[in-house]
């Protein structure tokens, strides 16, 4: 009898053991996550901000140009032929109408001749046949045929002087020789380049100007630029523009006439061109970070309570570190200038500090 009481006891032990235990793994798989109650909203994204206002700011525009001759040309044959007499000296320079070179025409002055004397024959003839129409001698026909001769003549006469004429190549303006291609002796033809002439007394200035500066260049405005070599600058007049701005790199050519001389002022040099454009004294300046270029157009992030507002602008003229805005923004607009990778449109942004 004590060891079935003994066995029943050791019975309800191992019983209320394994109640337990079930009891507490059914706790542990209803309890709540330790880690609290649900999420909040993000927290925004703390930037610094800058301040949008007017201040006095001068416009000037720096481009590259080039220095041309204010007149220049190739010089070609207008015929084919030998060429009988170069007076070309190369860098010389020469004044407008000067024989530079000839080519042959012995059979061209030949023709002449000939046409000279046939000439003088029938005036002759024309001049005994009008004596003769006075005392009826001859009828009013006959003495308009030699009339009519006379005048074809001269007409032979006015075509081979301007075949003469072609042979011959003059200088077109007063200007300075450059290389010869040819010597004495050389048949040419029209395709065939002697050598170049330019006229260099006085130089033009050539160079472009983005679209939005277009309006503000036109005929008469004085400009500066500088070259290589000389520490000072050198003033120019603008004498006219392209007509339409290009649509490959949306700019405006332009044309000015030099008003100096220098010997380092030559056709081709490289210059380049200052543009002043006065003071704009409501100029909006921003710091040059707060502007994201994009590939059709630039971006500004404006702070507007609490929320990133992603606004087009357009640019003027920068410096080292500002940049004008033309459009886009208003006075009291307050802009973003850090963390402008992090932020999305609509994006909750907080101002950490204002610069």
């Amino acid at each position: 009898m004590p060891v079935i009481v003994k066995q029943y006891f050791i019975a309800c032990l191992a019983l209320c053991t394994f109640v337990t235990a079930c009891h507490s793994n059914k706790d542990k798989k209803i309890a709540p996550p330790a880690a609290g109650g649900p999420a909040g909203p993000a927290k925004p994204t703390r930037v610094e901000g800058h301040l949008v206002k007017t201040s006095t700011v001068s416009e000037k525009l720096e481009v590259p140009g080039s220095l041309l001759p204010y007149e220049a040309t190739e010089l070609r044959p207008e015929v084919s032929g030998r060429i009988t007499q170069l007076n070309i000296r190369e860098g010389q320079s020469v004044g407008k109408g000067a024989l530079l070179v000839k080519l042959y025409d012995a059979d061209l002055q030949a023709q002449l001749k000939k046409l000279q004397v046939q000439l003088e024959m029938n005036e002759k003839t024309a001049q005994r046949q009008g004596e003769l129409l006075k005392i009826d001698g001859i009828s009013k026909q006959e003495y308009d045929l030699s009339v009519l001769q006379v005048s074809n003549v001269k007409a032979d006469i006015e075509l081979i002087r301007t075949s003469i004429e072609k042979t011959e190549i003059r200088a077109p303006f007063n200007g300075r020789i450059g290389l010869r291609n040819v010597s004495i002796g050389a048949y040419v033809t029209p395709a065939t380049l002697i050598t170049n002439i330019r006229q260099e007394e006085q130089l033009k200035l050539e160079f472009t100007v983005p679209e939005k500066y277009s309006s503000k260049v036109s005929t008469g405005k004085k400009i500066q630029f500088t070259v290589e070599g000389l520490n000072k600058s050198v003033p120019a007049n603008v004498i006219a523009t392209e007509e339409a701005v290009t649509e490959d790199s949306r700019s405006l050519r332009v044309r000015a006439v030099v008003e100096g001389k220098a010997p380092q002022l030559i056709p081709g040099a490289f210059a380049k061109v200052l543009l002043d454009f006065g003071q704009d004294n409501n100029a909006l300046m921003i710091p040059s970070q707060a502007v994201i270029p994009q590939a059709r157009s630039k971006k500004v992030i404006v702070y507007r309570g609490g929320t990133a507002k992603f606004e087009t602008v357009t640019t003027g003229v920068r410096d080292s570190s500002q940049v004008q805005i033309l459009s886009g923004l208003m006075p009291g607009d307050t802009i973003v200038i850090t963390g402008l990778l992090t932020i999305k449109p609509e994006g909750k942004i907080e101002i950490s500090k204002m610069n």
